[in-house]
């Protein structure tokens, strides 16, 4: 085609509001240039930044996509939204840390290209994880390594996957390092929820070190210790998890355990393409997203009476 006619025909497609046909693609290219993002809820951080970098390495590999959500946590319902998925013309489909308690009884369309960031389908599908257990550890060596003689937890719900990770990685690593694990106080992610488990801390003088399984349970942690007169860090010491931007803005400047959201999303997009081009056909790539400490203003020593 000469250019100028090419470009009497573009023209021509912007002033109709022509889109390609995507039945049209897929006969030609085998393919339909779309893919499906899954997720139980979009409205909690991890589940909001993972998709936000999903779209953005998509967007970078032309690929378009299609979002669903499942109102349920029980495989009955992720079944069907997958098949359905496929149906609405598809490449493949990215799951997005579902919450199944039952995660085994989760099926997928056969020869479905399907990748999930949940380390319970290691070995059975590409995954993509971060690697919450050795971050939960690190961060309690770190609180033990300025001496505090253990380190208090507030939980998230114990529906959720990653909540029972962190749990699992803090509640281990004080049992090797001979502390005690007091029972952990429970929280729902929200700020409210730590700001009632702040002020359970807050009124035991014995507490000096506190990890809180994600950053907006923390902020309310933060708000309950000042409100009761203890210090931050003076008298306790704080750590987060996620590492979303406002933590640099709390008062004072929250520790945390930052995610790298941004790689895991790419990370997904990857392996799905590789699975859409046949190249990770015969086995399962499981890759693990490290989580950097990130050292602000909100842990210290713990005072000298302790």
């Amino acid at each position: 085609m000469k250019p100028a006619t090419r470009d009497r025909v573009l023209i021509a497609m912007e002033q109709l509001g022509y889109s390609p046909n995507l039945a049209a693609r897929a006969l030609r290219h085998g393919r339909y240039g779309t893919i499906g993002l899954l997720a139980h809820r979009f409205d909690r951080t991890g589940e909001a930044a993972t998709t936000d970098a999903v779209l953005r390495a998509a967007a970078e590999n032309d690929l378009t996509v299609t979002i669903l959500t499942v109102p349920s946590t029980d495989a009955d319902g992720w079944t069907p939204a997958a098949k359905r998925l496929q149906h609405q013309a598809t490449d493949g489909l990215i799951v997005i840390r579902n919450e199944l308690e039952s995660v085994k009884r989760l099926t997928f369309p056969a020869g479905f290209p399907v990748v999930v960031s949940d380390h319970r389908m290691e070995g059975v599908l590409p995954c993509v994880v971060a690697d919450e257990i050795a971050a939960t550890r690190a961060a309690v060596d770190y609180l033990m390594d300025l001496g505090h003689r253990t380190v208090h937890h507030v939980a998230g719900p114990q529906d959720s996957e990653p909540a029972r990770r962190r749990e699992i990685g803090w509640r281990a690593r004080l049992r090797e390092r001979g502390a005690i694990a007091y029972e952990p106080l429970p929280g729902d992610w929200t700020a409210e929820s730590g700001f009632r488990a702040g002020r359970t801390l807050a009124a035991n003088p014995e507490v000096t070190a506190v990890f809180c399984a994600n950053d907006e349970m923390a902020f309310g942690v933060l708000h309950a210790l000042h409100d009761m007169g203890r210090r931050v860090p003076g008298d306790v010491s704080v750590i987060g998890f996620d590492g979303i931007p406002l933590g640099v803005h709390s008062y004072p400047p929250l520790t945390t355990l930052k995610q790298d959201f941004r790689t895991i999303g790419a990370e997904l997009v990857r392996l799905l393409v590789d699975q859409i081009n046949n190249e990770n056909a015969d086995h399962a790539p499981h890759v693990i997203v490290p989580i950097e400490l990130v050292v602000r203003k909100s842990t210290a020593p713990p005072p000298p009476a302790s």
